[in-house]
C-alpha cells in the first residue's frame, strides 16, 4: 500500500473539515496525521486511536480553545515541517489554512483544498464579521499582506497539485493561486439518513455558530416571521445570536448525530444562510428527503437544484431570506428527488475519485 502522510491545519473543533478528514483516515488507515494542534477532549473519542502528530504549537497556553489568537504562527510552523525526507510516497493535505505549505521536497503533494485561506484572501469581508477593533484590523494588514505572498508562493511548488471541493473553490484557486484544480466533492454519508413520512412545522439549521456562517440572517428573519427555527450547533457567536432571537428560535447546542437523524427528516426545510465553500448539511438534508433554502452563492450552487431540491435567496439580507421562506412551498418538493440528488455525493464516490486522482499523480 502506498505510504501516505496526511496533513490537517488544526484539530480542536469538529466541523465539515474534520468530517472529510475522518473519511481520509478510513481510506488510508494507519497513516500518520501531522497537524498544528490537537485537543483530544474537544473531538470524538475515536480520534485517539489515530497516529496524530501535533507540532510545538500544541504547548502554547489557551491555544486549544482560542486558536485564532495565534494565527500568524501557523504558516511558520508548516513552512518548517519537512515531510520530504521521511520516506513517504505521497503527502495529502486537507487544507483551509496553511497546511499546503508543508515542505515535501520531491515527494508528490496532493492538496484537497477546502478553500484558499479565507482570512488572508478575503480579509476585509472576514474581519467585518468578527467585530475586530479598527486599530487592530489596520495593524494586522501588513502581516496579512506578508502571509498572502507566502501563501501564493508555496502554492506554486511544482510537486503540488490542487483538488477543489466545489466550483466556487475551484475558481478561488484559479483567482488567488493561478492554478488549475479538478473538483472532487466532499464525502457525505447519505446512508445515515432516510426520508420520513411525517413532517413538522419547524425549520432547521445545523452549523457551527461562527460569524461568517451568517446565522444572524436566519435568526432575524425567523424572529420577524414568527416561524419556528431549531438551531443545532454551538460556537463563539452563540451569545450574540441568542440576544437577537425571538421566542420562536430554539438553540439546541451540540446535538449528537443519532438525534439529528431523527430531527432532520421531519423539518420543513433546512436553512443554509452563508456563502460556504461547499456545505455538507444541505446534502444531508436532501438525503433525509428535505429541501434546502440556501443563499445563492458558494458551494450550495453545486448541491442544491433550484425548484427540484430547494430554492435560493439572492441577496445576503434578512429581507431576501424572508421572501424566500414565504414564497417557497416545501410540500411541492418530492423527497425522492432530494434523496436521488444527495446520492451523487456519497462516500464511495469520493473514495473512488480520490484514489483515481492519486494513481494518476503517482504515475507521472
Amino acid at each position: 500500500m502506498t505510504e501516505i502522510a496526511l496533513v490537517h491545519d488544526w484539530l480542536n473543533q469538529h466541523g465539515g473539515a474534520e468530517r472529510v478528514l475522518e473519511q481520509l483516515m478510513v481510506a488510508f488507515p494507519g497513516s500518520p496525521l501531522y497537524t498544528s494542534i490537537y485537543w483530544a477532549d474537544g473531538l470524538p473519542a475515536a480520534y485517539r486511536a489515530w497516529d496524530i502528530r501535533p507540532s510545538w504549537l500544541n504547548l502554547l497556553p489557551g491555544i486549544h480553545r482560542h486558536h485564532q489568537w495565534y494565527f500568524p504562527l501557523y504558516a511558520m510552523m508548516f513552512a518548517n515541517l519537512n515531510l520530504g525526507n521521511q520516506g513517504y510516497e505521497l503527502v495529502l493535505s486537507n487544507k483551509s489554512g496553511f497546511s499546503h505549505g508543508v515542505r515535501t521536497g520531491e515527494t508528490p503533494h496532493l492538496c484537497y483544498c477546502l478553500t484558499p485561506t479565507r482570512y488572508v484572501w478575503d480579509y476585509e469581508a472576514y474581519t467585518a464579521r468578527e467585530n475586530i477593533a479598527p486599530i487592530i484590523k489596520s495593524g494586522l494588514k501588513p502581516l496579512v499582506s506578508l502571509l498572502r505572498r507566502w501563501d501564493y508562493t508555496v502554492a506554486q511548488r511544482p510537486t503540488l497539485q490542487f483538488v477543489a471541493i466545489s466550483t466556487e473553490v475551484q475558481q478561488r484557486i484559479r483567482t488567488h493561486y493561478g492554478r488549475d484544480a479538478k473538483i472532487i466533492h466532499p464525502p457525505v454519508d447519505v446512508s445515515r439518513y432516510y426520508p420520513s413520512r411525517r413532517h413538522d412545522d419547524y425549520y432547521m439549521i445545523i452549523s457551527r455558530l461562527a460569524p461568517y456562517k451568517r446565522i444572524d440572517l436566519a435568526v432575524q428573519a425567523f424572529t420577524r416571521l414568527g416561524l419556528p427555527l431549531l438551531i443545532a450547533g454551538d460556537g463563539r457567536d452563540r451569545k450574540a445570536l441568542e440576544a437577537m432571537a425571538g421566542p420562536t428560535i430554539t438553540f439546541l447546542g451540540r446535538v449528537p448525530d443519532e438525534d439529528l437523524i431523527g430531527l432532520l427528516p421531519r423539518c420543513r426545510a433546512l436553512i443554509f444562510p452563508g456563502c460556504e465553500d461547499f456545505g455538507l448539511t444541505p446534502v444531508e438534508a436532501q438525503a433525509a428527503g428535505r429541501p434546502v433554502i440556501a443563499y445563492g452563492a458558494g458551494g450550495a450552487l453545486d448541491s442544491v437544484v433550484e425548484g427540484i431540491t430547494g430554492t435560493f435567496f439572492r441577496e445576503p439580507t434578512v429581507e431576501s431570506l424572508m421572501e424566500a421562506v414565504q414564497t417557497f412551498d416545501a410540500r411541492s418538493i418530492d423527497p425522492a428527488a432530494c434523496r436521488a440528488n444527495a446520492e451523487r455525493f456519497g462516500v464511495e464516490r469520493f473514495k473512488r475519485e480520490l484514489l483515481t486522482t492519486i494513481d494518476l499523480l503517482l504515475a507521472k
